[in-house]
């Protein structure tokens, strides 16, 4: 039987993007089947009344320089984005929309937008990088706000996140492993065990 890890994320955590960068391997060790899953992260601090680690200052000074030390020890780039935090609701709802549709770009878009976040340096807050950002991996900006704007998407997102409260879960990234709980890219070893 194949074992499988949830994997819930939001593209605005920096360690979201380096749980993503070590799926691939931990699921080529393990056999395990990753299922990706996008929810909001503001959803889920709003829900739960827990803050971004940033709000506070000695916290979010400190998080950045743990980030730094798992990017190296992962050999993965890792660069603070000026423009963080950023407002990623029109990027999971695109997530979703590409996730619902099994869409064949679904991997190009997720190394693209984590790409253009946490190592790029690009403001994916903003459309106009966000379609020019999508362009070379197929997506026109009409398809892209199309796909933001598909009212079931939005509900889905929704619910998605709802679910994930419902289940415990009060920040990004969260891995669910036969009903257990993982938070935070840190957590990796113990998903994997």
């Amino acid at each position: 039987m194949t074992r499988s890890v949830d994997f819930l994320y939001d593209y605005g955590s920096p360690a979201a993007y380096l749980a993503w960068t070590q799926l691939g391997k931990l699921a080529a060790d393990t056999g395990a089947q990753v299922n990706m899953k996008p929810i909001l992260l503001g959803g889920i601090f709003q829900s739960t009344g827990n803050r971004a680690p940033i709000t506070v200052p000695a916290k979010g000074s400190y998080l950045f320089k743990d980030l730094n030390r798992y990017a190296k020890a992962y050999g993965v780039p890792l660069v603070m984005n000026p423009h963080f935090p950023i407002n990623t609701i029109t990027l999971m709802r695109i997530d979703v929309a590409l996730t619902l549709r099994a869409d064949a770009r679904l991997k190009a878009y997720r190394t693209a937008v984590f790409n253009a976040v946490w190592v790029e340096q690009k403001n994916m807050g903003d459309p106009a990088t966000v379609a020019a950002v999508l362009a070379p991996a197929g997506f026109a900006a009409e398809e892209l706000t199309a796909l933001a704007s598909d009212p079931q998407v939005k509900e889905t997102l929704k619910t998605w996140t709802q679910e994930a409260v419902d289940r415990g879960v009060f920040g990004a990234p969260t891995f669910f492993v036969d009903g257990d709980m993982f938070w935070g890219q840190d957590r990796l070893d113990f998903v994997r065990d």
